[in-house]
């Protein structure tokens, strides 16, 4: 799971670095559009490790419907961006990051709590 959640961090970052080349050259609107498959792919892997870390490892199930979440959220920005709505592509953008960033710190301090961080355990830090 923690690597699932740290690659979709990193490339919803990296999307974020592409969309600033997109604004200052003519390559970046070609990066931007690979970034957005492979931040889209990050997104269904990070649904695949939810559902393998819940059904053999005995998890809970609720980590499934935050990686669910962000793959709506991942669909949304897609069809925004091929859309070319901007006043909703970069906020929602900007909010994935957040949520993403904030899933992937749950994940590192609810194992050092001992819990299984947002892979099961229970306690105030799952989400």
């Amino acid at each position: 799971m923690r690597v699932a959640v740290a690659l979709q961090t990193l490339t919803i970052f990296l999307q974020a670095v592409s969309a600033g080349v997109l604004l200052s050259s003519s390559h970046g609107e070609l990066l931007h559009g690979v970034g957005a498959r492979v931040m889209y792919g990050a997104s269904m892997l990070y649904v695949l490790a939810a559902v393998l870390a819940w059904r053999p490892g005995g998890g809970s199930p609720r980590p499934i419907a935050y990686a669910s979440g962000f793959l709506v959220l991942a669909s949304a920005q897609v069809v925004l961006g091929i859309a070319h709505v901007p006043s909703v592509h970069v906020p929602l953008g900007v909010l994935m990051f957040g949520l993403s960033v904030l899933v992937l710190a749950r994940q590192y301090t609810g194992a050092a709590a001992g819990g299984r961080g947002l892979s099961g355990g229970s306690g105030p830090d799952r989400l």
